[in-house]
């Protein structure tokens, strides 16, 4: 995903939440640690919804991977997660760049072969 549609998907989540009167990130502390609750609760309930879009009952026969549900859970899921980057004062463009540095540290941590927890590595992100 470039940045201008990165950038354009938080601009129309934005819009989104202020129609349903929603304003983010919350002025008071409280205010934003209920919408991050809110909207990890809400990510919770799509993984479980993204879950029974795949056959995981392996004792049950009659399930089938339903791959068009699964896609619209995923972007359920996004949904959530840029309204929950937004509660937190984050920007596409924050995002951006915090991946960025996240990315650089997973790849050291497989150059390294992650063998020791090392809490400090994301500390500058």
């Amino acid at each position: 995903m470039t940045p201008d549609k990165f950038e354009e998907i938080f601009r129309m989540q934005s819009a989104l939440n202020q129609r349903i009167g929603v304003q983010l990130p919350p002025a008071a502390e409280e205010e934003k640690a209920k919408w991050i609750l809110n909207y990890t609760r809400a990510m919770q309930q799509e993984l479980a919804e993204l879950v029974d879009s795949v056959p995981w009952k392996w004792w049950a026969k009659y399930q089938k991977f339903d791959e068009q549900n699964a896609r619209v859970e995923v972007v359920d899921l996004f949904h959530f997660l840029v309204s929950l980057a937004q509660t937190l004062g984050m920007s596409a463009e924050d995002v951006y760049q915090a991946y960025l540095k996240k990315n650089a540290v997973n790849h050291a941590r497989q150059d390294s072969g992650y063998s020791a927890k090392d809490a400090a590595d994301s500390k500058h992100i």
